[in-house]
């Protein structure tokens, strides 16, 4: 994970020997292969997979029974994304496994399995060579057995769908596993493994049936909020007029205990500091907790941001971005005095993006209990169990061993469930009443506690000489920052010595030329002390992106260049936009191979259309520079110069994420991800007032409806190079080019996010 500085996780997966041996269940990893994980309903009683017979474990990641069965283990969340499937996928080719005789267990948290976290579109990235190896270790040593069974040399056999043969006699993986294996491999000799000409991959690329679709669709599969555990109470959670620095005075709950099935009203003592002043409202069922919270009087005393709104926000990020803070990111070139002091043109503009709500369909919920050994057990869907587990051990005051995290199914993340918060307050309800308690979220708690994406200001400039050519460009973005105020340790420090969120400048240090190069990135105190910033589905590439690709078009506009031919000139593979391996290879020159893609697609710029209707395109590299995505987007919309309103008549996307493991999955993805693109582009957006959200149901806050939905086109370059991620990139270009086809419509520019009618009759008027 090159792009978490402060943390070597990666390495150590990638660095751990691989154990081949034949074993009784789990003793060489000292764990039962058999997960208790709580999301593998194997049969309808939700009893996992489990091995017959002896067992071979190639690696931790999987293992293989007498009978030919293969489990893989997923450290991934599963989320509707059909991670799992993917990711066994990558191992069962390598294998040389039939897809039939595959299954799939999410793992429960262990110190094992290194980084488990589910973000960033990593999945794919980072399992791509961890399981590919995997699979040529176990391939290689029942190879090797067959091999020493016949008395022949193993260069002359080959495995194929679960079996070896030299050409006149085969032997199953299973029988080879019942006779016992016993084969270690060196880290050198484990390196050396030799892997599948990508020719001769037959799972990966191709359409398979999901390994966890039945259970979607039957109503077996397993999330957070069908938790149950024998004498558990229901809790809900009263929340505190701020985020940070409220303080409880006194309940007083006399009229609830007139509320049948209430139990107690539990004050939080959170030595975590992470839900200060909370009270939790218990009941025997949950409609009695939640009745009981309507008779409940608590009186609190606020904290400072209590009068905090996101006007206040933004006007902290300008006073910010007019000072030297910030953290100054690794251009090429990122003194950019001199070109400006001596440029014959300039462009400057301002965008700014509201606060974004995640409004995942399944609300936050936790059950927590101490179990009979003394561990403490949590049953939640979660993204990153590594990050949450120190919280809790520090929550519950007990090492970090005596937690456990069972596995579930998230009813949506979108990066709310990367910031695992809601678990806390279960566990401490659950440690002051000595009873396991299942809390859930309504919708609108949900909303009040969401982690959500941060406004932004930023201010681009462009230097131009005489002959209008490029010399020059600065960006300066100020908003919160989630990483940190929730993995500090995480980020890396740019060029002045000053740390910077990535999750908050991606995008910003784009591919194109354009001489000196300054990126600020530049964290608001403000926002980081009124609510807790998080990561939705994209977070920064969502701000910056939209501004780059914005910022380019008004360039190309300004020097009279067609904005395609404009990009185009300037997306030039040298230097450090040469790109290079393994995941950025051919660098800006295939960023511009989408762009092209797109035009073509579309017709952009060749199609006459009726007046007020217009295509607008851009391009992005979602999610970093260190995986690039390569992703191009056209829109075409129509505006009504009377209300303001925009209609999208169609979206064309291209995508080069490298090789396309998952199809199906990742056109669901790039198509999920377009129209959240679509939707905060112009219907998402809350505002803070008096510390917190203002929206708190779809009432109010109004995503794209599905009357709304336009036509999709999506395409995929041909590629054998690594895969990287498709989760998010989708969403990073919708905005721009929702803006570029409204100004083409129209001739108003839009800086804002979401661009609503008003502001696109305020832009025709100016």
């Amino acid at each position: 994970m090159s792009r978490l500085k402060g943390s070597d996780n990666q390495s150590q997966m990638t660095r751990r020997g691989f154990l081949v041996s034949m074993t009784a269940a789990g003793v060489a990893f000292g764990f039962p292969q058999a997960s208790n994980a709580a999301m593998n309903p194997a049969v309808a009683d939700g009893t996992p997979i489990m091995p017959n017979g002896q067992t071979f474990e190639p690696s931790m990641w999987y293992w293989i029974d007498a009978d030919g069965q293969v489990n893989v283990n997923i450290i991934r969340a599963e989320m509707g994304q059909h991670v799992g499937t993917a990711i066994a996928r990558i191992l069962a080719d390598e294998l040389e496994v039939a897809w039939e005789d595959v299954h799939i267990t999410h793992v429960d948290s262990a110190e094992k399995w290194g980084l488990m976290v589910t973000g960033g579109s990593w999945s794919i990235w980072q399992s791509w060579p961890v399981y590919r190896q995997a699979g040529a270790a176990g391939r290689t040593a029942l190879i090797e057995a067959a091999a020493a069974k016949w008395g022949v040399d193993a260069s002359g056999l080959t495995a194929r769908d679960g079996a070896v043969t030299d050409g006149t006699q085969s032997i199953s993986y299973g029988d080879l596993v019942a006779e016992g294996l016993d084969r270690s491999f060196t880290e050198d000799e484990l390196a050396a493994l030799p892997l599948k000409p990508h020719a001769d991959l037959r799972l990966v690329g191709q359409d398979v049936h999901p390994l966890d679709l039945d259970t979607k669709t039957t109503g077996q599969a397993i999330y957070g909020l069908d938790a149950k555990v024998d004498g558990m109470v229901y809790g809900v959670p009263m929340l505190p007029p701020t985020r940070y620095g409220s303080k409880v005075n006194s309940v007083d709950d006399s009229a609830a205990k007139e509320v049948k099935g209430y139990l107690e009203t539990v004050v939080l003592d959170d030595p975590s500091g992470t839900v200060p002043g909370w009270v939790v409202v218990l009941g025997k069922t949950l409609h009695a907790a939640r009745m009981a919270t309507y008779e409940i009087s608590v009186d609190w005393t606020a904290g400072e941001t209590a009068d905090v709104s996101e006007d206040d926000i933004q006007t902290r990020s300008r006073e910010l971005i007019g000072s030297d803070a910030g953290s100054i990111l690794h251009t090429e070139q990122p003194e950019t005095s001199a070109v400006f002091d001596a440029a014959t043109e300039t462009l400057e503009a301002e965008y700014t993006t509201q606060s974004v709500l995640h409004f995942q369909m399944e609300p936050v919920n936790a059950t927590v209990f101490q179990n009979a050994d003394g561990v403490w057990e949590t049953h939640a869907g979660n993204q990153w169990q590594s990050l949450i587990l120190p919280t809790l051990a520090v929550a519950l005051e007990v090492p970090a061993d005596k937690i456990v995290m069972r596995s579930y199914m998230l009813g949506g993340g979108f990066g709310r469930r990367l910031n695992g918060d809601y678990i806390v307050p279960a566990a401490l309800a659950s440690k002051a009443v000595g009873k396991p308690v299942k809390l859930v979220f309504s919708r609108e708690e949900d909303a009040q506690f969401d982690s959500i994406r941060s406004p932004s200001v930023q201010k681009l400039r462009m230097a131009f000489d005489d002959g209008k050519a490029v010399t020059g460009m600065e960006h300066h973005a100020a908003a919160g920052w989630p990483t940190q105020v929730m993995a500090p340790g995480f980020m890396p420090k740019g060029v002045n010595e000053e740390p910077y969120d990535p999750f908050a400048i991606d995008g910003a240090d784009h591919w194109y030329s354009v001489g000196a190069h300054r990126v600020r990135a530049i964290s608001n105190d403000l926002a980081n002390a009124t609510f807790r910033p998080g990561w939705l589905r994209s977070v920064g590439p969502g701000w910056t992106n939209f501004a780059v690709e914005s910022f380019m078009d008004e360039a190309a506009h300004k020097v009279d260049a067609d904005p395609l031919q404009f990009r185009l000139d300037h997306l030039k593979a040298e230097g450090i936009n040469a790109g290079s391996a393994p995941n950025a290879v051919g660098g800006a020159s295939r960023q511009a191979a989408v762009l092209q893609r797109v035009a073509e697609m579309s017709g952009y710029g060749k199609t006459d259309l009726p007046e007020g209707t217009a295509i607008g395109i851009a391009t992005t590299f979602g999610q970093s520079r260190t995986m690039p995505t390569w992703t191009a987007a056209a829109v075409k919309l129509a505006v009504d110069a009377e209300t303001g309103e925009v209609a999208v008549e169609k979206m064309w996307l291209a995508f080069d994420c490298g090789t396309v493991v998952d199809p199906d999955g990742a056109r669901a993805q790039c198509e999920g991800a377009a129209l959240w693109g679509l939707s905060m582009a112009l219907h998402e957006g809350t505002r803070i007032e008096d510390g917190n959200v203002v929206d708190l149901n779809l009432g109010s806050y109004t995503p794209l409806r599905m009357v709304d939905v336009p036509d999709i086109e999506v395409a995929f370059v041909e590629s054998t190079e690594a895969p990287v991620g498709l989760g998010e990139p989708g969403t990073t270009v919708i905005a721009p080019a929702v803006a570029n086809a409204i100004f083409n419509a129209t001739g108003a520019r839009v800086r804002h996010l979401p661009i609503t009618a008003d502001a696109v009759l305020a832009a025709l008027e100016s």
